[in-house]
């Protein structure tokens, strides 16, 4: 696949709703885009050969204990403790040849192969540290992929908000904690990350790209092509800025200021 046929599907899926929105093809088209001419059918592959594995556990195993098998145990997945900061934890592909990565970027992977055995699990978008949900007979549950699929109890979700700067008042709220998140914002919240790394780096090709893929995602939201301007000014690249910062306007209202005055500092450096 090449960078504009990533695009191409990344754009089918944008306009896809919500309850049809192809997660894993779609996390497949960002890391194709992101790296093209790779081949994806190992990881599409593996993928299956899970969640075969997983439907065998379940029938014997409680879902988070087959999914925690499965995922960690059979697939070898966890997260990457030593060299938490390398791209490749973010990229799918690279995910199943290295068995490690990100807790998204694992996450995204548990959901899709629980979704396949007709399990109910969806991504929290909780504070500093994603987490899944899964619905159980006894309640929903709180896994977290980067440690093992290991259930987080009520206490540790409460501990973990505080420290991540939430009021007391709202970290007891286990409903609030832990509700589910579109798998839209699931891969969102990935190419955020790619994006922060890379803008930090002043890698801003890749900045570029990741907030593209953002903006191809969600084609109703403003803010990424914000980004996209601003990684296209840090590569010099002022009359694709002024375009990206063009679409934001025309996207959303709200953002005429903000856009405007950017568009103005940008077009008085190329004067």
């Amino acid at each position: 696949m090449t960078r504009e046929e990533a695009e191409a599907a990344l754009t089918a899926a944008g306009v896809a709703g919500d309850d049809a929105f192809p997660l894993f093809e779609a996390a497949i088209a960002c890391a194709l885009h992101e790296t093209p001419d790779r081949d994806p059918e190992p990881a599409r592959a593996l993928t299956a050969e899970a969640a075969e594995r997983l439907k065998r556990r379940l029938a014997k195993e409680s879902p988070e204990e087959a999914l925690a098998e499965t995922m960690c145990g059979d697939m070898r997945l966890n997260g990457d403790l030593m060299t938490y900061e390398d791209p490749a934890n973010t990229d799918l592909i690279d995910l199943w040849e290295r068995r490690r990565g990100l807790p998204v970027t694992l996450g995204l992977l548990y959901i899709e192969v629980a979704r396949r055995c007709g399990l109910q699990v969806q991504g929290v978008d909780f504070p500093g540290h994603f987490l899944l949900r899964i619905e159980t007979a006894e309640g929903p549950l709180a896994l977290d992929p980067f440690s093992e699929g290991r259930v987080v109890l009520p206490s540790e979700l409460t501990r973990r908000a505080l420290l991540a700067g939430l009021l007391p008042h709202v970290a007891e709220r286990l409903e609030v904690l832990m509700a589910p998140a579109p798998e839209r914002a699931v891969l969102i919240r990935l190419q955020n990350n790619i994006f922060a790394r890379a803008s930090q780096a002043k890698d801003y090709a890749r900045a570029e790209r990741s907030a593209l893929r953002r903006a191809l995602l969600d084609p109703s939201d403003h803010r990424p092509w914000l980004d996209v301007a601003a990684a296209r000014e840090g590569q010099g690249a002022l009359a694709g800025a002024l375009q990206a910062l063009g679409r934001a306007q025309i996207l959303d209202g709200g953002a005429t200021i903000a856009a405007r005055a950017a568009r103005e500092r940008v077009r008085l450096q190329l004067n």
